[in-house]
C-alpha cells in the first residue's frame, strides 16, 4: 500500500519562496526532492541485470548538492553493490543458511507498504518490506519484516542530512544475521560511491587509511574529495548512532572499486529474537565544499539528545 499524506505532497510546492521536501512517483520507485533539487531515488520495484542480481528496497542515485550523481548501481567490479543499501551475507535459521542478502543469493524482498509525509518542513519516508527465501517455507512466507524510516531534512548551509532507522522484526525463532564469514565481516549499512582519485577518510580521531579488514574509527566517518561536477570538492559523512549495538564504530573503507561499510555485527552472527527487533540507526550528511568537525559534532549532539 502506498500512502501519501497529504496527496498534494506529490507536487513541488513553494511557500514564501521556501522549497519543500516532496516525493514524486516514477517508474520503479520514488524520487525525493527539495524544491527543484533531486535528493535521491528510492527503488521500490525489483531491478536486475539480464535476470541476475535482482534487488529492491535501496537508494540510488543519491544526488550531491550540485545535482551530481554520487552513487553507483551494478558496478562492473561488484554487480551486487547498489547505491545506499543495508544487507547481510549470513542469514540463518536454526544455524542453517537460507539467504545471502549482500550478494543477493536466495534473497528476495517485497515492499508491502510505503508512507510519505511532510511535517514542519521535514520529510518522512517509511517503508515496510518482507524478506523471503526459496529455502524457507519454499518462499511462501516471509521470515523477517523490515521497517525502515528515512528522515529527510532541508538543506542547512552546505549540507543535507538523511537519518535512517532500520528495524528488523524476526517472524520465526532462531533467526540470526551476520557478515561475510572472513576477517572482513562485510555487514550492515553501506554506500557504493563513485570514488575520485583524491578520496580521503576522516574518523573521529583524524585521517584514516583503509585496511583489508574492519577498523575501529569511532562513530563518524567523513569521506571527501573531488566528488562533484568539474572536480569540485565535497562528499558524505556517515554517522553511526551511539545507541547502536556494539560494534557501532567498526568500518570497512575502500579507496577504489568497492563500498564503504559500517560493519555490524561483523563475522559472527547475532540472533534476532521474535519479541525484540534489531534496531540500527545511521545519519548521512551530503555536503559540498568542506564539512567541519564543528558541523559534524552539531549533528552528533542532536542525535545524542
Amino acid at each position: 500500500m502506498l500512502k501519501l499524506l497529504p496527496v498534494f505532497l506529490l507536487i513541488c510546492l513553494s511557500f514564501g519562496g521556501k522549497a519543500q521536501i516532496n516525493m514524486v512517483v516514477k517508474e520503479g520507485g520514488f524520487l525525493l526532492m527539495d524544491g527543484k533539487d533531486s535528493l535521491f531515488f528510492y527503488q521500490k520495484s525489483p531491478k536486475d541485470m539480464e535476470g541476475k542480481y535482482s534487488r529492491c528496497n535501496y537508494i540510488h542515485p543519491l544526488y550531491g548538492a550540485d545535482n551530481s550523481r554520487l552513487t553507483e548501481d551494478f558496478p562492473a567490479d561488484h554487480l551486487h553493490h547498489r547505491g545506499i543499501f543495508w544487507a547481510w551475507h549470513q542469514i540463518l535459521i536454526d544455524n542453517k543458511f537460507i539467504a545471502d542478502g549482500w550478494e543477493l543469493k536466495n534473497f528476495q524482498q517485497k515492499v508491502t507498504d510505503i508512507e510519505f509525509r511532510l511535517q514542519k518542513g521535514i520529510g518522512y519516508l517509511n517503508v515496510t518490506a518482507d524478506w523471503i527465501s526459496p529455502l524457507w517455507m519454499e518462499g511462501s512466507a516471509p521470515y523477517l519484516q523490515e521497517e525502515t524510516a528515512v528522515t529527510i531534512y532541508p538543506k542547512v548551509g552546505n549540507y543535507r542530512r538523511l537519518d535512517f532507522e532500520i528495524k528488523l522484526n524476526s517472524l520465526t525463532d532462531h533467526l540470526s544475521i551476520g557478515g561475510s564469514d572472513d576477517e572482513k565481516g562485510y555487514s550492515g549499512f553501506s554506500i557504493r560511491l563513485k570514488l575520485p582519485e583524491d578520496v580521503s577518510f576522516l574518523g573521529e580521531s583524524g585521517l584514516v587509511e583503509p585496511m583489508n579488514a574492519a577498523i575501529s574509527a569511532g562513530n563518524s566517518m567523513k569521506i571527501y574529495g573531488s566528488f562533484l561536477k568539474d572536480g569540485k570538492k565535497g562528499g558524505v559523512a556517515i554517522l553511526s548512532n551511539p545507541q547502536n549495538p556494539a560494534p557501532s564504530g567498526s568500518w570497512i573503507i575502500r579507496k577504489k572499486a568497492s563500498m564503504q561499510n559500517v560493519a555490524y555485527p561483523g563475522r559472527k552472527p547475532v540472533v534476532i529474537p521474535v519479541d525484540r527487533p534489531l534496531v540500527l540507526k545511521y545519519s548521512l550528511l551530503v555536503f559540498q565544499g568542506e564539512l567541519s568537525d564543528k558541523q559534524i559534532k552539531k549533528v552528533v549532539n542532536s542525535i545524542n539528545h
